[in-house]
């Protein structure tokens, strides 16, 4: 069969405090276009779907809209895990009647074991999980070590393994040898932070899902499909796009996905920066990362550079970094009150009532001891 692997939309993500909806609707876009002109048979999405364990409305929204997009409207079957971003419990919400539509999404180690099957291959969608976990599944306290939980998982899946399939495992977390970027959360699991390659070579294919630079690793049989789109300064030259996978026989090709809005990397002196010849070149709606050549103190430097560059995310210095996410500069500026206000805006997708405004004043009093008991 043929499936596209993807993983790590983290729906509701930021970029230095800039919203990214439109940027991973055009992503998903994308998606669908692939997924029908390669006339793919499933979907596979390797964890986080969200960004938070608690998303905003409009970030519910806007998967559930994806999600029926692809299954409903598209009659593609999904094939997805919970990530680390993910609250597994929510996600699992209404997993029931999911499957009724081949919307399959596994949140626990137990589910993991039991295949997805298809014509000629089985999925095994194993879920981000810790390892406190694992010893309950297992009912074996001993189990501190990832290498050894995970070659119990495996070797409970290869008990279900049909000779007559091609074997695939969906999964979330740090390979052996890949590199990371500045936007990953690290997961580190009973003292390890890496599962040794060694361990997967039972299947024919793993679709991973943590990482978000595909280049993380280079294993034939072993993918990060990587994030859909751009979440730091790190990524800026990072290709983004999802895997097509042929399971017999096998092959793969990676298709790029171009930025709605992409990130750019200036290096150069004050004056050249503000200069025609050089933010023309710019659009206007793209993020820019800019390296200061000069020496001199310039005043009032990023305000002035936002004129020519509207959406600047980190500034900082040749021979000195200095990054300077302006919306964190402000937020250092701000009173406890406002701070309070942004996160629960942030949060909720809704400005705080008066009568929650009047509670957390009351509450800040007690905390900083402006009223006594």
């Amino acid at each position: 069969m043929r499936f596209l692997h993807t993983a790590d939309w983290h729906i509701g993500r930021k970029l230095y405090g800039y919203d990214l909806a439109q940027e991973q609707e055009h992503a998903f876009a994308e998606i669908t276009k692939i997924a029908l002109e390669k006339k793919v048979d499933a979907i596979v999405i390797a964890g986080d779907l969200y960004d938070r364990a608690l998303p905003n409305e409009d970030s519910v929204k806007r998967l559930n809209k994806m999600i029926i997009e692809l299954n409903l409207k598209l009659k593609k079957p999904i094939l997805a895990i919970s990530g680390n971003h993910d609250s597994a419990v929510r996600l699992n919400t209404g997993r029931e009647w999911f499957k009724a539509t081949q919307y399959f999404l596994n949140t626990s180690i137990a589910e993991a074991m039991v295949p997805v099957e298809f014509s000629d291959t089985q999925f095994f969608l194993l879920p981000y999980f810790q390892i406190f976990q694992a010893r309950n599944f297992f009912a074996d306290e001993s189990l501190t070590d990832l290498s050894v939980v995970m070659k119990r998982i495996i070797k409970r899946m290869k008990e279900n393994f049909a000779p007559d399939k091609k074997h695939v495992l969906v999964a979330h977390f740090f390979a052996a040898g890949s590199t990371k970027t500045d936007s990953e959360t690290k997961i580190e699991v009973g003292g390890l932070n890496a599962v040794p390659l060694d361990l997967l070579s039972d299947f024919d294919y793993v679709a991973l899902g943590h990482l978000h630079d595909v280049n993380a690793l280079h294993e034939e049989r072993i993918r990060y499909s990587g994030s859909l789109v751009k979440f730091s300064v790190s990524e800026a030259k990072t290709a983004k796009g999802v895997w097509i996978v042929d399971t017999n026989p096998f092959h793969s090709d990676f298709i790029t996905i171009e930025p709605l809005n992409d990130i750019v990397l200036l290096k150069d002196s004050y004056e050249k920066l503000i200069s025609p010849s050089v933010y023309n070149e710019v659009n206007n709606e793209d993020f820019v990362a800019i390296t200061l050549e000069d020496k001199a103190v310039i005043p009032n430097v990023m305000n002035n550079l936002r004129e020519f560059y509207p959406k600047i995310i980190s500034l900082s210095r040749e021979n000195q970094i200095i990054e300077l996410p302006e919306n964190e500069a402000i937020a250092l500026e701000l009173d406890p009150m406002k701070l309070l206000a942004n996160f629960f805006e942030d949060m909720t997708g809704e400005k705080m009532t008066e009568q929650q405004k009047k509670w957390a004043i009351s509450g800040l009093e007690r905390v900083t001891g402006g009223e006594k008991e």
